[in-house]
């Protein structure tokens, strides 16, 4: 007797929280092994409802793929690299002192820096100062 499919894809019976069967692994689980799915189509398991919480319904199946169909992790080309330093460069840099910082600028809500913001200092670890361009005036 064949499984049911859901979207093309094999779905299992009922499980309990945390109990997913050997051999498969999401796809964050892959990636924590260095590995992909490589096209294999997933295989829903979905959750059993629990005594701890009765009317819980399950809307969202978790998507589990076998690992021993899974191939190891690309490397990312030199064109790839280079456009997610930009995208990255695009949420670190201030718009306004052209600072880069360690972290995520708040740019949606804010528009720069702290310190370009409402003048809190920003302490000289967290940034990495830009460096100066040639052929402008100062």
């Amino acid at each position: 007797m064949d499984k049911p499919t859901f979207n093309g894809a094999v779905l299992l019976e009922a499980y309990h929280w945390g109990t997913a069967p050997e051999g498969l692994a999401t796809r964050r689980q892959l990636r924590a092994l260095g590995l992909r799915p490589a096209g294999q189509e997933p295989i829903i398991l979905r959750c059993r409802p629990c005594g701890y919480w009765p009317g819980r319904v399950c809307t969202r199946p978790t998507y589990l793929y076998r690992i021993d169909r899974a191939k190891p992790v690309r490397s990312m080309t030199l064109a790839q690299e280079r456009a997610l330093d930009r995208a990255m460069e695009a949420r670190t840099r201030c718009p306004k002192c052209r600072r880069r910082y360690h972290h995520c600028l708040p740019l949606r809500t804010l528009g720069s820096c702290l310190e370009c913001h409402d003048g809190t200092p920003a302490d000289p670890a967290t940034y990495i100062a830009s460096a100066p361009r040639h052929g402008l005036a100062a």
